[in-house]
């Protein structure tokens, strides 16, 4: 057996958001956001297709919806690239699925709570060593919650999840090492395959039950992830490189704070540009300009640069 991916949105949401996965979801969801008890009894998922062609980078994450039986909706995001102010998009993706409840003339007494689930393939807090972080809002001095916690957030950082196969214990364990190995096994193990929901999901995930045309869209959308990862790395290697020789040169020149500080900046400044720069054959402006910070005018300028060397 082989399995796809469930890092790409394809194979993210056939696994997790088609009209076969409501059981698959709910038994997620129990086992990462509430703990492995089994809270929610039933759910419906929001808007169930599979995703389209590749049109560019908008096809690198993808939301699934649900709305839990008690009215509570969930956001569930796959995330493979860490991108550009990411953490305001997570939080203003929940923020706006939290308003848009509303109808004309409903009263606010009609809003339900939101949580934001994100699965990150990079560290979102590299500072902190826990894997799953939750986030609410509380009083700043004492701690105490605020009365309407209505958005929630919740992380979980695949490259903090280190267990081996045989170290498996909870429930969350099991789905977390299935979203992040399951492309390298060849069956399902035994000690992952006494949960139907997930025995459910290798199914699903098996290559031979897939035409050749969703195989060959997969293998053009891992490669497609692959090449912006290696884009970036490259770029942002590139730009630390010119941002430290360019800080070296103007504090030898000026020898003052104001001098460091200008060669930082332009050294941030180089980084983006060189992230750019590697971009530029393979992602539209407004892609770009997601992944570096740099505006559209400045994207264009740079395509006109590189035209004329």
């Amino acid at each position: 057996m082989r399995f796809i991916n469930p890092k790409t949105d394809y194979a993210f949401k056939k696994i997790f958001g088609s009209t076969e996965s409501k059981d698959i979801l709910i038994s997620f969801l129990n086992a990462l956001v509430y703990e492995g008890n089994s809270t929610i009894e039933d759910l419906e998922i929001i808007n169930p297709n599979l995703p389209p062609q590749i049109r560019g980078f908008k096809d690198t994450y993808l939301d699934v919806k649900a709305r839990l039986n008690n009215g509570v909706l969930v956001i569930i995001e796959m995330q493979v690239l860490n991108v550009q102010s990411f953490g305001k998009r997570v939080l203003f993706n929940a923020a706006k699925t939290y308003s848009f409840q509303l109808q004309a003339g409903e009263g606010y007494r009609m809003l339900k709570p939101v949580i934001a689930l994100t699965i990150t393939d990079f560290e979102m807090f590299a500072d902190q060593e826990q894997m799953i972080s939750r986030f609410v809002y509380r009083e700043k001095s004492e701690g105490w919650y605020y009365r309407d916690n209505d958005i929630e957030l919740v992380f979980v950082e695949l490259p903090k999840f280190t267990k081996e196969l045989d170290q498996l214990e909870t429930i969350a364990d099991k789905w977390i090492y299935f979203i992040k190995f399951a492309r390298s096994l060849s069956s399902i193990p035994e000690n992952m395959d006494d949960i139907p929901e997930l025995h459910r999901a290798f199914e699903i995930a098996n290559q031979a039950d897939l035409t050749a045309e969703e195989l060959e869209d997969l293998e053009r959308r891992e490669m497609f992830i692959y090449d912006q990862q290696g884009a970036i790395a490259l770029g942002r290697e590139e730009g630390r490189e010119a941002g430290r020789e360019e800080g070296r040169e103007e504090g030898r020149e000026e020898g003052r704070e104001e001098g460091r500080e200008e060669g930082r900046e332009e050294g941030r400044e180089e980084e983006k540009r060189g992230i750019a720069r590697n971009l530029l054959d393979r992602l539209n402006n407004q892609a770009i300009a997601e992944v570096t910070g740099l505006s559209l005018k400045a994207i264009e300028e740079l395509r006109l640069e590189v035209s004329h060397d």
